[in-house]
């Protein structure tokens, strides 16, 4: 049995949202994930910001390095084309900052604080938490030598582990969860 065939994650925690009171945009909401990472912050920064190592855990792929303010190419998995993506912060090894997305890294006793600040809409904000959540499990096991390969996109929908957290999270941030995947809901 390989790693990814044990890799079952863990209950939904770690997770909060709010209400971004400057929008104006009743469905926007922040998105905040905060997970403890065995690895020191310098290599949990280059896994945030190398094109290489974002192609083995993030939900997307870069075309530049985004450890550096300017403008990169972000192509989010299932998406029909790249995404002009302005780096607006780049403090390494601490605070990362790119369009609705903001990173903030934290030397801890064990490793490195992770926290990801993520605008969404509040309608998907459950399957945003779920996604993310094994992004960062996928992470953990990259940094640490033991990588299980990208869960993303589409993929992630199908996988056991994801629709469990799906539900989770929504009972947790009191939303509603639309019926997943949606060609169940559409056979007759």
């Amino acid at each position: 049995m390989t790693d990814r065939e044990r890799y079952t994650p863990g209950s939904a925690s770690g997770a909060q949202i709010r209400k971004d009171r400057l929008q104006n945009d009743e469905n926007k909401w922040t998105l905040i994930l905060v997970r403890e990472l065995r690895h020191p912050p310098e290599k949990v920064w280059q896994a945030l910001t190398d094109p290489a190592h974002l192609r083995e855990w993030a939900p997307f792929e870069a075309d530049g390095n985004l450890g550096t303010v300017g403008t990169v190419k972000l192509t989010w998995v299932g998406a029909p084309a790249p995404q002009a993506t302005t780096v607006t912060r780049a403090d390494a090894p601490r605070l990362l900052e790119y369009d609705d997305t903001r990173w903030e890294l934290e030397a801890s006793a064990d490793g490195t604080r992770l926290t990801l600040w993520h605008n969404i809409d509040r309608r998907f904000i459950a399957m945003g938490a779920a996604g993310w959540h094994i992004c960062f499990d996928v992470l953990d096991h990259l940094l640490s030598g033991t990588p299980i390969g990208r869960i993303v996109g589409p993929d992630v929908m199908k996988f056991g582990g994801w629709q469990r957290l799906h539900a989770e999270y929504a009972r947790q941030f009191g939303v509603e969860t639309p019926n997943w995947p949606p060609q169940a809901a559409e056979k007759s």
